[in-house]
């Protein structure tokens, strides 16, 4: 589709009848303060990602890993289930 000058003029014409000019202002504003906050939490993400992988971070530990207890043998013993069979 091409738009041209006059088709733009009717549609914000249209636009301007439908919601007044109050209304055009306020969305205007509410959408500006969007693409703002959006350019801001981008930014912000670049800058946290570029100080992780220029300063990586990991927690080391001295100890094993975790082992846990047999509880129950295998075979020797079935599980418990709150019911007599």
């Amino acid at each position: 589709m091409d738009f041209d000058f006059k088709t733009l003029l009717v549609i914000l014409v249209v636009v301007l009848l439908i919601f007044g000019g109050k209304k055009l202002r306020t969305i205007g504003d509410d959408l500006g303060h969007a693409v703002r906050g959006f350019k801001k939490a981008m930014n912000e993400g670049d800058k946290e990602e570029s100080a992780s992988s220029a300063d990586p971070r990991q927690i080391r530990s001295e100890a094993s890993d975790a082992e846990f207890p047999e509880t129950m043998k295998s075979g020797s013993q079935a599980p418990k289930s709150g019911r007599n069979t």
